[in-house]
């Protein structure tokens, strides 16, 4: 799988009375020159919120909205999951973005927050709720590692 951003990086940051949070330069960076200051927010798998830039969300959705049948039942809740709440983003000239308060509090985002960035997104995390997430991290990686990419070799990629 090919992305067209390599993002990566933890990065600690701080919500504004608003509820703004500005994203770092080294992050902005990684985005590239030129690139869209649009972005869609929504729930994340676990108590964090995801932050895809405008493009990849669309493609996301697109896989989704195509694979996905309204019409059954699991695969509607799955849709009425993983939209709720899926809120457009501009970043303003000061580099921040707006979380909605709604999110905020499903991810109990106040303060201090995390922005985790990987592939072509971003989560964004409660710092609490990161480092309680971290903490459950398993002991043995290296085993689960060996049993997810073990039998790959880099060539079959």
């Amino acid at each position: 799988m090919s992305f067209k951003y390599h993002l990566t990086g933890e990065y600690d940051c701080k919500t504004d009375a608003k509820g703004r949070v500005r994203l770092p330069s080294s992050l902005i960076k990684q985005l590239g020159k030129g690139s869209s200051t649009e972005f869609t927010i929504n729930r994340g798998f676990e108590k964090h919120l995801m932050l895809y830039p405008r493009d990849v969300w669309e493609k996301e959705t697109e896989k989704i909205n195509q694979r996905l049948n309204i019409y059954n039942n699991k695969e509607r809740q799955a849709l009425r999951y993983f939209y709720r709440g899926a809120t457009g983003l501009s970043v303003d000239s000061a580099d921040r973005v707006l979380l909605p308060k709604s999110l905020a509090e499903y991810a109990g985002i106040e303060k201090e927050v995390v922005l985790f960035a990987y592939q072509d997104r971003i989560e964004v995390w409660a710092k609490a709720e990161y480092e309680l997430f971290l903490s459950k991290e398993p002991e043995d990686f290296a085993s689960i590692a060996e049993d997810i990419f073990g039998n790959k070799s880099i060539e079959e990629e």
